[in-house]
């Protein structure tokens, strides 16, 4: 799955699909998606990240009080 960082607009690939989905986890594993060449692994602030259509991620995959009320 790709994502894209919020501050530079990069594509970044998501190495942990079970990290993202989890939302006890505050940062994921990714590989930034620039250049020819492979990057390396780096983790990722689920805050700092959206979906490529520029919408925000889930609150329940960030939010592991999500359920109550705000």
């Amino acid at each position: 799955m790709l994502l894209k960082e919020k501050q530079t607009g990069t594509l970044v690939e998501v190495l942990d699909l079970q990290a993202l989905f989890n939302p006890t986890h505050s940062s994921i594993p990714g590989q930034v998606q620039a250049g020819q060449e492979e990057q390396n692994p780096t983790s990722f602030e689920k805050e700092g990240l959206k979906f490529p259509s520029g919408e925000e991620l889930p609150r329940c995959w960030k939010d592991a009080d999500y359920q109550t009320e705000l």
